[in-house]
């Protein structure tokens, strides 16, 4: 039978992000034995084992890893509708923009000015987020557009409008020596014993391996190469927020780094078709 039921998902979510049945449930607010009758339900109907259990655990099948990915997108679908429904209905026209904290504010101004001016332009709402977060709020609907940088984001899924491309730098504590430098290569801050580089999240919220500190927002950033601790490769406009204790040296082999305004690819929204020409005008 190929019919899924939304609550079995959501059950299969959080057992495979948990990969404990236990911590699930809790999760859940259930108790666990109805959770696992659920998951073997839920095996039984589409015909595969979805979880390898034994004594030592619970794993993914590869054919779990499948219907995690699916599921997940569906459950985020679901929830896209009922948020964009609501917001329809209460008539207000206005878009939810999604952008992580400390992006080119500059862009960002240039952007909502000249969409302000166009006639009837909708009302934009700006939220900040976290780095990488951008993505899931414009598929579960907390966002109807965002601003995101290729190739850093995960741009599969969306339309996208590019509104800016630059080079990008390396952010150093200013009294360290390379900071005198008028340039870098990558190498040059690679694998520096005195200053290891940040480490970002991932999409799943994980860290590379690394020796550099795990990095969760732009202020813990500042405060850590400012203290001499860590350096970062960022974008040229992020310039815009250095401290005096901050020095930005160009790095001559770094990718460029595009700004994109981004939008889910089903999207038939007046508003944010409205939004995209503005920004292909900008």
């Amino acid at each position: 039978m190929d019919t899924l039921e939304l609550r079995e998902l959501r059950y299969f979510v959080a057992v495979a992000e948990e990969l404990h049945f236990g911590r699930a449930a809790r999760r859940l607010g259930i108790a666990q034995p109805p959770l696992s009758r659920a998951v073997r339900q839920l095996e039984r109907r589409i015909g595969v084992t979805l979880l390898d259990r034994d004594r030592h655990g619970v794993a993914l099948t590869a054919a779990g890893g499948v219907l995690l990915d699916e599921a997940r997108a569906i459950l985020d679908a679901t929830a896209a509708a009922a948020r964009r429904t609501r917001r329809a209905a209460a008539a207000t026209g206005r878009l939810i923009l999604a952008t992580k904290a400390g992006a080119n504010h500059e862009l960002l101004r240039k952007l909502l000015d000249a969409h302000a001016a166009e006639p009837d332009a909708a009302a934009v709402e700006v939220v900040l987020c976290g780095l990488g977060e951008q993505a899931r709020m414009l598929r579960d609907g907390r966002a109807d557009v965002a601003l995101m940088q290729r190739p850093f984001d995960a741009l599969t899924g969306f339309d996208t409008e590019d509104l800016l491309t630059e080079q990008q730098i390396a952010i150093l504590p200013a009294g360290h020596p390379l900071a005198a430098r008028p340039a870098l290569s990558m190498a040059d801050i690679s694998d520096l014993p005195d200053l290891p580089l940040a480490r970002w999240p991932r999409p799943d919220g994980t860290y590379a391996p690394g020796p550099g500190p795990q990095i969760r927002d732009q202020s813990q950033l500042a405060q850590l190469i400012a203290l001499g601790h860590t350096a970062a490769v960022l974008c040229a406009s992020s310039r815009a927020w250095l401290w005096n204790a901050h020095a930005a040296v160009p790095l001559t082999d770094a990718p460029h780094v595009t700004t994109v305004l981004a939008w889910p690819a089903h999207s038939r929204s007046l508003a944010v078709a409205g939004l995209a020409r503005t920004a292909a005008r900008l």
